[in-house]
């Protein structure tokens, strides 16, 4: 990899996004016209780089001068202060708003920062957080808007994302939303906006990031795994539904060699090996990543098979008594290698 480059870099600190000129355009002419909205909706599906393009736009906006003209790119060095200190979370100007700790763990991290000890990246990745996204973590929005900007310019509020919301920090979001302070802007992550409040979509302007082409995808791999081979970073990239973040994932939980497993099991139709299929319903049950790591492979491989197959409704019907049995099994904490089983050799009878 080359020096610089992080192996997962967080959108904080990500400074590469491709595959969404369009949506930087729309907010680059915006911002030129004099014509910015105040709250934004940045929607697509999941590790898409939504999160990336609002740091970017955030950056962007508390490192441009007064010249909007002169703006032509989205792009801003990392060593702008500006982008230094969004990168060091001590921007004045700048809020993150996303799921926290939840009150154990954040007496953990406390107890810790007491005892003078420093938690890894992967200690705080591992740690649970609140379902939801406080009422009064939204609500301290108003705080730090009420503040003023400490180069009497804009003040930003970044929520990732606003999935996350029940209905009273929604509803919180959405007063805010309602009348947002001058020169503020808003930015409102969401994988699934089709649920939102419509009062909250109604007020924003919207960004619809698409997924991601297959050459996009590849490219980023080959920027961020440069240890796999090409045919690695082709296969990764024609399953991972045009989301670099499940194609990362994918690479890091070996996707590649379950889903080769899976087709070399299926595709055997009724001459499958018992040994083959116990084998590899085995290492998918073993723990919750690998379980729902498989649910979304397996469901991916019947997606892709119902379009060449001889009898699609067949398929189609594997399908979907496959959800229904994910579904059971998650919901109703079944055996999980078992209904595994019962999925594999049902689909095995259709080809």
């Amino acid at each position: 990899m080359e020096a610089g480059i992080p192996e997962n870099p967080t959108p904080r600190d990500n400074y590469y996004l491709l595959g969404h000129e369009d949506a930087e355009r729309l907010f680059l002419n915006a911002w030129q016209k004099d014509a910015l909205h105040n709250s934004w909706l940045i929607s697509g599906i999941k590790g898409v780089g939504k999160a990336t393009l609002a740091y970017r736009l955030a950056r962007f906006i508390l490192s441009s001068g007064k010249d909007k003209a002169a703006c032509t790119s989205l792009e801003v060095s990392p060593d702008t202060p500006a982008a230094k200190q969004m990168s060091s979370g001590s921007h004045p100007d700048f809020k993150a708003l996303e799921r926290d700790y939840t009150d154990t763990e954040r007496k953990k991290i406390l107890k810790a920062i007491k005892d003078g000890e420093q938690l890894s990246a992967e200690e705080l990745k591992d740690m649970k957080k609140s379902a939801f996204i406080r009422v009064d973590d939204v609500r301290g929005i108003n705080e730090f808007l009420s503040k003023r900007s400490s180069q009497d310019g804009w003040r930003i509020v970044l929520v990732d994302s606003v999935d996350d919301m029940n209905s009273a920090s929604a509803n919180a979001i959405l007063k805010i939303l309602e009348e947002p302070p001058h020169q503020t802007l808003i930015l409102l992550i969401s994988h699934n906006p089709g649920r939102l409040l419509p009062t909250i979509r109604s007020r924003c302007a919207k960004l619809e990031l698409k997924p991601l082409s297959e050459n996009h995808v590849a490219s980023l791999l080959r920027r961020y795994r440069p240890e796999l081979s090409e045919n690695e970073v082709k296969k990764v990239a024609s399953i991972s539904s045009g989301s670099i973040g499940k194609a990362l994932n994918y690479v890091d939980n070996q996707a590649v060699r379950r889903y080769d497993n899976l087709c070399k099991i299926v595709l055997s139709g009724k001459n499958f090996k018992t040994a083959d299929v116990l084998e590899f319903c085995t290492d998918a049950a073993a723990n919750e990543d690998s379980w729902y790591l498989t649910q979304e492979l397996l469901l991916k491989f019947l997606s892709e098979a119902v379009k060449n197959a001889a009898n699609p409704a067949a398929v189609g019907e594997a399908w979907e008594n496959a959800v229904k049995t994910f579904s059971e099994t998650d919901g109703l904490n079944m055996d999980k290698r078992q209904a595994l089983i019962n999925i594999i050799v049902n689909i095995c009878k259709q080809f």
